[in-house]
């Protein structure tokens, strides 16, 4: 009993971290994530609501993290076929 008062609060801890892993890498990732950001932000931009100035700086950052994400998927895809072999 005293072990699971003892290490409870550490399971919770690492299960917040690992809540907190997968919405980072959501974030920073999820190609299909990034995707509807793109599409979400060129719809406020022909909108009007956002200035081209702030709609390209934002527009880059986002591609910037497409092509990250592309790069890992291609890495994780590359280094899963290396198991195989």
């Amino acid at each position: 009993m005293l072990h699971k008062l003892v290490t409870a609060p550490m399971r919770l801890v690492k299960t917040i971290g690992e809540k907190v892993q997968e919405e980072v890498d959501q974030e920073l990732y999820d190609l299909p994530t990034i995707q509807q950001k793109l599409i979400h932000l060129q719809a406020i931009y022909e909108q009007g609501d956002l200035p081209e100035v702030e709609f390209k700086v934002r527009e880059a950052d986002l591609l910037t993290k497409y092509e990250n994400a592309k790069q890992r998927e291609l890495e994780q895809w590359e280094e899963m076929t290396k198991r195989r072999d």
